[in-house]
């Protein structure tokens, strides 16, 4: 996949097959459109496949001050990187990131229309979902495509809102779930496992004293949704791309003290290698329990062997299931 982070430098095409949106987590939903996507674009006429998405989000620019709590609640389910990953293996040919700006936002249906579809990307055939909006105050969608299509010299496509909401999937709805941990009910939406990717930091230490280190992480993306506080069999991919099991806390640690800053702290399975300042991406399998506070060290070391066994438990019996 061809990856253009500015318009000016697409290249021109012939026939483009195009689809826009944020997508966000790349969910069941999104990919139900880039299957027909890469249908239509392997039919008779059909030319490359194109997304188009934009960076930062939106709200981010059009939403409330960055200090106002609504903005601070925005949660996102993948980082762009992580969009990027998935998009790729879906079968996309090329991604074109539009900085997203404030003057971006004030293009009227038209402009984007013969500025970004036709003029920038050749745009021929569009494959859109049914709330798909665009322009200035999301003025555009299917009816006025649909309305102009012969001017603009566009097929146009819209994925049956029936279609969508057959799947039972939508971003909020994947949201929710992660925040109550149902890690199960996420990924069934999102078609995979969730991520989360981290740099390892210096932490206290205090696993190595108890048979249990941890390596304790760093978010990368500031506004990426972290799941609710307990504990996860999870798979731990290294940034040289092996894997391994792991035992995943989230919390604030109440055996050790009180109001204590939540940490996100890893115990990689048969495993003992120096981790500091790498990136490690965990991959949400199974929600194990809630965080608990334990009767001193000694109680907590007999949870945490507990919790390695059914750490493998959970991991084994989701390879077997294919989860």
């Amino acid at each position: 996949m061809i990856v253009v982070r500015d318009p000016a430098d697409f290249p021109p095409l012939r026939n483009a097959v195009v689809t826009s949106g944020t997508f966000d987590g790349v969910h069941l939903g999104h990919q139900r459109i880039l299957r027909r996507l890469r249908q239509v674009a392997d039919s008779p006429g059909g030319g490359p496949v194109v997304v188009i998405t934009y960076w930062p989000h939106p709200r981010l620019v059009l939403g409330p001050p960055p200090t106002h709590p609504e903005l601070l609640a925005l949660q996102l389910l993948s980082t762009l990187d992580e969009r990027i990953a998935k998009l790729a293996e879906l079968g996309v040919d090329y991604l074109l990131i539009v900085p997203f700006t404030r003057a971006f936002s004030e293009w009227t249906s038209e402009q984007y229309i013969q500025q970004l579809l036709l003029k920038t990307v050749g745009a021929r055939q569009l494959v859109i979902g049914y709330d798909h909006r665009f322009g200035k105050n999301r003025e555009g969608g299917f009816d006025y495509l649909t309305a102009n299509a012969a001017r603009y010299g566009l097929t146009v496509e819209e994925i049956p809102r029936e279609d969508v909401d057959a799947l039972g999937v939508s971003s909020t709805r994947i949201r929710r779930a992660l925040l109550a941990g149902d890690v199960a009910t996420a990924n069934r939406y999102l078609g995979y496992h969730y991520p989360l990717t981290g740099r390892v930091v210096a932490g206290q230490q205090l696993g190595r004293t108890i048979g249990y280190p941890t390596a304790n992480l760093e978010i990368t993306e500031p506004l990426k949704l972290i799941p609710a506080r307990g504990i996860y069999a999870v798979l731990v991919q290294l940034a040289d791309g092996q894997r391994y099991q792991g035992m995943l806390s989230i919390g604030v640690r109440p055996t050790v003290g009180a109001e204590l800053a939540q940490t996100i702290e890893v115990n990689i399975l048969d495993f003992s290698a120096d981790l500091y300042g790498q990136l490690l991406t965990l991959e949400f399998v199974a929600w194990l329990r809630a965080e608990e506070k334990y009767d001193g060290l000694g109680a907590l070391t007999v949870q945490l062997a507990l919790d390695a066994q059914n750490t493998r438990l959970a991991l084994a019996q989701a390879v077997f299931t294919g989860q």
